[in-house]
């Protein structure tokens, strides 16, 4: 009977000087804790390549400002992920970066009253200049007035058109612009609380961009991507509202006209704890109820800083999984007026 649990020992971890990310990550599968749930996050993230997945990511929290621009530029890229459901201050801080902004490091116990009178705004330890934050708005704005206003936009449309401007104009590479040459979907379910909402309410000539966000049918959009891919998988970097809009997918249908139960694949890297009810730290088992995750998903939650797990994961990515990536069965987009999703012959 004791033998029945003791079956796989814990196997030391050893100095390997010659291993890559991708080969100390599958070793560290045979360690416990949150290491093994990273090399199991690996796992997961490759065997979502190998079958037709639509692959969505959610990302929250102050990741661009923290230095993962270019890591969620390189997902994009390589096709590792198929629809961004991003907050809109990662939008913002992204497309501010892509325009030759900087955030720059700095340090928790600064004088903050200090900072206020220089106007450098805080995040944690890192830092930024709310002039050239003023400068990132009044660009948005100007380019939310050659839009046709007349008509409502949804976010997927809007940052669509964003993505092209900044692609266009020769910025830096970012992930709206790299979302843009990909043909890829973004989506800001909540575009109003963050930045971008500020910079279309106070344009250069002090009055506000009308321009209207036809969310409803974000969430139309994404319920038909999910309908029309043979399964999903998931990705949450931290949770909040991309998580919700992203799990939400799967329950827009009444249940007798589902045709999909659960997203098939699921990883989460979060530092916040199940207990105290927030989505942000919700299990995958707990979203089982709902129908939001397949009862035998390939699942697993990472609980440690994305600025961590984040740069392990897509380095060991790169490392392992690009001929996955190139190969892989992937959804291909209509990006018009309403977007439409579709798979190639034999796909």
């Amino acid at each position: 009977m004791t033998r029945r649990f003791l079956d796989r020992p814990v196997v030391p971890l050893e100095v390997d000087p010659d291993a890559n990310v991708a080969s100390l990550l599958q070793r560290m599968g045979r360690i416990s804790f949150q290491g093994r749930n990273l090399s199991k996050a690996f796992a997961v993230w490759k065997e979502m390549l190998q079958h037709r997945n639509v692959i969505f990511l959610g990302l929250a929290g102050a990741m661009i400002p923290a230095g993962m621009r270019k890591l969620m530029v390189f997902l994009i890229e390589h096709r590792f992920i198929d629809c961004l459901v991003v907050t809109g201050a990662n939008l913002f801080h992204d497309i501010h970066e892509s325009l030759g902004r900087r955030h720059y490091i700095g340090h928790p116990g600064l004088p903050d009253e200090e900072l206020r009178e220089a106007a450098v705004d805080r995040i944690y330890d890192t830092l930024a200049s709310e002039d050239e934050f003023r400068a990132t708005d009044y660009q948005l704005a100007t380019w939310a007035t050659q839009l046709d206003l007349s008509r409502a936009w949804t976010t997927r449309e809007y940052l669509y058109e964003v993505g092209r401007v900044l692609s266009e104009g020769g910025h830096d590479r970012c992930m709206v612009s790299e979302a843009y040459r990909a043909g890829i979907p973004i989506y800001c379910p909540a575009i109003g609380d963050s930045s971008i909402g500020l910079a279309l309410l106070r344009s250069e000539a002090g009055k506000r961009v009308p321009i209207i966000f036809d969310v409803v049918s974000d969430v139309a959009e994404t319920g038909r991507i999910v309908e029309g891919s043979p399964s999903s998988g998931v990705i949450y970097v931290g949770g909040g509202t991309p998580k919700n809009f992203i799990q939400q997918t799967e329950v827009l249908l009444p249940r007798d006209q589902r045709t999909k139960e659960g997203h098939r694949y699921a990883i989460q890297i979060t530092a916040d704890a199940p207990f105290w009810g927030g989505l942000s730290g919700c299990t995958f088992d707990e979203a089982k109820s709902w129908g939001k995750i397949s009862s035998d998903a390939a699942m697993v939650t990472v609980r440690a800083d994305a600025t961590v797990a984040l740069p392990i994961l897509v380095t060991a990515l790169s490392q392992e999984a690009m001929d996955l990536a190139r190969a892989r069965p992937k959804p291909g987009f209509e990006m018009g007026r309403e977007l439409s999703v579709h798979w190639d012959e034999g796909q």
